[in-house]
C-alpha cells in the first residue's frame, strides 16, 4: 500500500493518527513545511489539493522558485 497522493506533480505523505482519528500529511520534496489533514479520505484529498494550490499561489506571489 502506498501512503502518498499526488497533485500537480507534488507528492503528499499520508499518516493516520488513531488517537485523533484523523489522517494527516505533508507535501514532500519542498524546502517548506506544508501540512494538511482530514477525518475522511475525501476530506484528506481536498485538504491536500488545497495545500498544493495555496503553496503554488504563495510561490507566485513571493517569487519563490519551485523545488
Amino acid at each position: 500500500m502506498k501512503n502518498t497522493m499526488r497533485h500537480k506533480g507534488f507528492i503528499g505523505s499520508i499518516h493516520y493518527s488513531p488517537e485523533n482519528e484523523c489522517f494527516h500529511g505533508r507535501i514532500e520534496g519542498i524546502d517548506d513545511l506544508v501540512s494538511f489533514e482530514g477525518r475522511s479520505v475525501d476530506e484528506l484529498k481536498k485538504s491536500f489539493q488545497e495545500a498544493v494550490e495555496d503553496y503554488l499561489e504563495l510561490c507566485r506571489t513571493t517569487g519563490k522558485a519551485l523545488a
